[in-house]
């Protein structure tokens, strides 16, 4: 699935599904996704200039994805859809309070202590070989879309941009999260524990590690037999306490209680402790890689000081 906030996110894509010759070429590839560009201007009545422009359009918005591969009389490029759904928020909700927002891809963490069973990919290839701790300290992890944990923790700075005179009054951490199992179990629940510059924030249970069918934006090569898709969560800490989704609160620590001014650093960590009561891992959604396709995203809302 493709999904936007708004609609200035979306601009890209309206602008791309524009022409009816460009939705007749989105129709023709979702029914066979084995077309060249050559059996696209045969069937329409192109030239390969006219295809090409128009197939470049649909590439340029992230709408297809282009394969070359040997055909009969040289190389051919064949052209398929990249998503099967598009979301768009063409009402988001308001929220008129002062923030930051951020993202942070799922490779860029800080610091990473993990037991098997583990895995970390880009959108082309796995990093190395699966269930090997060394891989997490791979430079190609910066480039990865997903990543997974029997037991451990990754740990993520988040960026501080208050200026000074400016407090911190809610921080929102938004990704797309799963238990991690050998294979895939839909019915494996796991406790997931978040904190703060060592703050422990509480914890949640992952109800499962989905497996039954594909994500919606993952890459086509991705193997069935691995994690899938998870859960969109969003850890919530205001003056309230800690919560996740806004309506179940998992702890008493407020934002007062982090401490965080212009000066601090944050230091994001999810973790499965070996002596949790359900200590089945975790597997954390990035980009291309899940139903969501977005990296983990920061919301910082603040006010200024007296």
């Amino acid at each position: 699935m493709l999904y936007f906030n708004n609609i200035m996110e979306a601009e890209t894509v309206f602008k791309a599904l524009s022409t009816p010759m460009r939705l007749r070429i989105m129709e023709m590839i979702y029914k066979n996704d084995n077309l060249s560009m050559n059996d696209l201007a045969e069937a329409l009545g192109l030239t390969n200039g006219a295809i090409s422009m128009h197939v470049g359009k649909l590439e340029e918005a992230g709408l297809i994805k282009i394969r070359t591969t040997s055909g009969k009389r040289g190389t051919m490029k064949i052209v398929r859809p990249r998503y099967n759904r598009l979301m768009v928020d063409f009402a988001p909700e308001k929220d008129t309070r002062r923030c930051y927002t951020d993202d942070v891809s799922v490779g860029h963490y800080t610091n990473a202590v993990v037991a098997p069973t583990c895995g970390i990919s880009t959108v082309t290839d796995i990093i190395g070989s699966l269930d090997d701790p060394r891989v997490f300290s791979f430079s190609e992890r910066f480039n990865a879309g997903i990543l997974w944990f029997g037991t451990g923790f990754v740990e993520y700075n988040l960026p501080n941009h208050l200026q000074a005179g400016q407090k911190l009054t809610e921080l929102q951490i938004s990704f797309e999260i799963s238990s991690e199992a050998p294979g895939y179990i839909e019915d494996y629940p796991s406790d997931i524990y978040f904190s703060v510059n060592n703050k422990k924030l509480g914890m949640w249970v992952s109800p499962g590690d989905y497996g039954a069918r594909k994500g919606y934006v993952s890459p086509s090569w991705w193997p069935d037999t691995l994690n899938q898709y998870g859960l969109l969560k969003t850890l919530i800490i205001n003056s309230e306490g800690t919560f996740i989704d806004g309506t179940n609160k998992i702890s008493d620590v407020t934002i007062e209680d982090l401490n965080i001014n212009y000066n601090s650093y944050i230091a994001f960590k999810i973790e499965v402790p070996k002596d949790a009561k359900n200590p089945r891992g975790c597997t954390l959604f990035g980009e291309n890689f899940g139903d969501y396709n977005q990296p983990i995203r920061i919301k910082a809302y603040y006010e200024d000081g007296e």
